[in-house]
C-alpha cells in the first residue's frame, strides 16, 4: 500500500504537469499569433444590421441552454472542470491561427470537435462563444456585433454535427475514426455556415444567394479542405494523450471506449 499511494501521487502531478504545459503553449500562441484576422470569423460591422441582429437572435437560446448545461457538469462533476477548460483552450488556439488563403482571405481550423465529443453541443456553445468574445476582443479576430452569426456558425452548427456525427458513427466501434470524422465535418460545415450566412447578407446581382453562396464558399475552398483534415488527426492525437492521462474524466463521461 505504502508503494502505491507514492505511484498515483506520481501519476497525478505528472497529469497536471501536462494540462499546465498545454496551458502555458496556448498562451504562447495566443501572444506571438495576435493579429487582425478576417477569415471565417466574420469580421465587424460587415455584415448588415438587420443580419447582425439576426443572428444574435437565433444564437442567445443556445448559449443560454449551454449555461444550464455546463452548471449540471460541473454541479455533477467537480473534478471536470480542468478538462472544460483544456477544451476551451484547445478551441481558442487552433481558432486564433490564421493560414493564408486565396485573394487575400484566410482560413483557420475551430477547435471545437473535441469539446463537442467530450461535453456535447450545448456545452461547447458557451465555450465556443466565449472563445469568440475574447478572440474578438484581444485580437481583432472576429467583432462584437457579428458575434452572434460567428457563433452559430462555429460554436452552435459546428459542435452539433460533430456530436450526431461521432454518435452515428461509434456503434461500430471506430472510436479514433468517429473523433477524427466528427472534427473534420464540424471544420467543414463552419466554413460552409459562414458562406450561407454571407450570402444570405450579400445576395449576387445576377444569381441571387445561391450564386453568392457558391463564391464565397469557392474562397475557402482549397485551404479548408486540407485544414479539416489536418484538424481530424490533430484531435485524435489529442485524444490519445487524454486516454493517457485523463482516462478518469473520460470514464466520468463514459467515453471510454475499447476499439474493434
Amino acid at each position: 500500500m505504502s508503494r502505491i499511494i507514492p505511484h498515483l501521487k506520481y501519476k497525478i502531478q505528472h497529469k497536471y504537469r501536462w494540462f499546465l504545459a498545454i496551458g502555458i503553449l496556448s498562451c504562447y500562441f495566443i501572444v506571438t499569433l495576435a493579429q487582425p484576422a478576417y477569415a471565417m470569423h466574420i469580421m465587424e460591422g460587415f455584415l448588415p444590421p438587420q443580419w447582425a441582429i439576426f443572428w444574435w437572435i437565433v444564437a442567445l437560446p443556445f448559449f443560454a441552454l449551454g449555461l444550464r448545461r455546463l452548471h449540471r457538469i460541473t454541479t455533477e462533476n467537480p473534478e471536470l472542470k480542468l478538462l472544460l477548460g483544456l477544451a476551451g483552450a484547445f478551441t481558442f488556439v487552433l481558432s486564433a491561427l490564421k493560414i493564408p488563403s486565396v485573394t487575400g482571405s484566410c482560413s483557420h481550423p475551430t477547435g471545437t470537435g473535441l469539446g463537442a465529443v467530450l461535453f456535447g453541443p450545448l456545452a461547447m456553445s458557451v465555450l465556443g462563444t466565449l472563445v469568440l468574445l475574447f478572440q474578438a476582443l484581444l485580437l481583432a479576430h472576429g467583432g462584437l456585433t457579428t458575434l452572434g452569426a460567428n457563433a452559430f456558425s462555429m460554436a452552435i452548427v459546428g459542435p452539433i454535427v460533430a456530436y450526431w456525427l461521432y454518435r452515428l458513427i461509434i456503434p461500430t466501434g471506430k472510436q479514433r475514426l468517429a473523433i477524427f470524422l466528427a472534427a473534420s465535418i464540424a471544420d467543414l460545415t463552419t466554413y460552409v455556415v459562414t458562406s450561407v450566412q454571407l450570402a444570405l447578407a450579400f445576395p449576387a446581382a445576377t444569381g441571387g444567394v445561391m450564386a453568392s453562396f457558391g463564391k464565397f464558399a469557392s474562397i475557402f475552398a482549397l485551404t479548408q479542405v486540407p485544414l479539416a483534415i489536418s484538424e481530424g488527426l490533430l484531435t485524435v492525437l489529442v485524444w490519445n494523450w487524454l486516454s493517457n492521462y485523463g482516462s478518469q474524466e473520460l470514464e466520468a463521461l463514459q467515453l471510454i471506449k475499447q476499439e474493434r
